[in-house]
């Protein structure tokens, strides 16, 4: 696991009642940063980021609900309205605002709702691959009438009710299953990102953190042209990262970009889903000098 010179500070919140962990790097008096994380994934994801960044600015990086040291959804659901509640009721309760963002995957679509909800909020956001499924895609599932839909997500829930969160036999176990995940992680990298992503069972074994019933996709969602106007309320610079590699859509290609008033596309080579790990210091630098910019 890497040395740190610092590490930062456990913090929780209350949001609809669950209590939410977030991690805080001090330095309260500088300009607030949020680093937000991707689906299955955790606070600590950001640790060479916010490191590299913390002397800068004031960093709060929260574990989302159902991730990481955060509470589960009691009835296992987990709708995008209810992450950018809890986004919403940190950025409140903390009074983070005006404030910068970067966030990755589902962190990333949840930053870009809130901040087309609260345009005046953010000063500049920086989202990977965080605009979600090609329209294409989404085209498609819309496709499926709702009633097929619904009965999907009832089963899928049914099913998942008697799935048991896998078992490790210890960290090492675990670290390959994050190393296949991502090919492109440094074997330091993933073993820090494997020890703070599970936890030890009563039996000695090692499960990850999250909950399994985040597998189950929600039936409904707002539309793509609702999505659409989020984006066009944005004011702030907005920073899209993809990496080519990856299996996501590249937003300047699908027609995406063109819904946001001040937006470019920034593209990595040799880079897949996890930009932010995959080419961290060229990430790093591009990422400091965006949020520099006047």
């Amino acid at each position: 696991m890497s040395d740190f010179l610092s590490s930062p500070a456990s913090r929780t919140f209350i949001s609809q009642r669950l209590r939410l962990h977030y991690v805080d790097w001090g330095n309260p008096d500088a300009p607030p940063l949020l680093l937000l994380h991707g689906g299955r994934d955790h606070c600590r994801n950001w640790d060479w980021l916010a490191q590299n960044l913390c002397d800068r600015y004031h960093i709060i990086a929260p574990d989302l609900r159902g991730h990481g040291d955060s509470a589960h959804s009691s009835d296992g659901y987990y709708a995008m309205e209810c992450f950018v509640y809890d986004l919403a009721q940190l950025i409140h309760q903390q009074g983070l605002a005006p404030l910068n963002i970067v966030a990755h995957l589902l962190g990333g679509n949840i930053a870009l709702r809130y901040t087309g909800l609260f345009p005046e909020n953010v000063r500049r956001l920086v989202a990977i691959e965080g605009l979600g499924d090609a329209p294409a895609v989404v085209e498609q599932r819309m496709k499926i009438p709702v009633f097929d839909r619904m009965r999907t997500w009832i089963d899928s829930g049914r099913a998942m009710s008697s799935r048991q969160p896998r078992r490790y036999s210890g960290i090492e176990e675990a670290l390959q299953r994050m190393m296949q995940e991502n090919p492109h992680l440094t074997l330091e990298r993933a073993r820090h990102l494997t020890v703070h992503g599970v936890s030890q069972n009563e039996d000695g074994s090692y499960s990850w953190k999250f909950d399994n019933y985040l597998r189950v996709l929600p039936p409904v969602d707002i539309s793509q042209a609702e999505k659409e106007q989020l984006w066009q309320r944005i004011t702030c610079p907005t920073l899209l990262v993809y990496g080519k590699q990856s299996w996501a859509s590249n937003p300047a290609e699908d027609g995406r970009a063109r819904h946001f008033q001040n937006a470019r596309v920034s593209l990595y080579d040799n880079a897949g889903h996890w930009v932010h790990h995959d080419r961290h210091d060229d990430f790093l630098a591009e990422v400091e000098a965006f949020l520099a910019e006047d």
